[in-house]
């Protein structure tokens, strides 16, 4: 996953702006306690952060690869 991809996921289960208030702000424990931010400034893979943000904020199996995909990418 790309980060380009990593955002419009995250754009489009948040909001355009909310998505970004919630990966500077929520802290996540699988992260090693860094924001989504965080932890892509610290060359997190973007699959694994956003693996870990759908954890942490609870979003449903079946909107975890947006609402056009049924499968999570490669």
């Amino acid at each position: 996953m790309r980060h380009s991809e990593f955002w419009r996921l995250m754009d489009e289960e948040f909001g355009a702006g909310y998505a970004r208030t919630v990966a500077r702000d929520q802290v996540v424990g699988a992260l090693g306690g860094r924001t989504a931010e965080q932890a892509l400034a610290d060359h997190v893979p973007p699959r694994d952060v956003w693996v870990a943000m759908c954890e942490a904020m609870d979003v449903p199996q079946e909107r975890r690869w947006g609402r056009r995909n049924l499968r999570a990418p490669r």
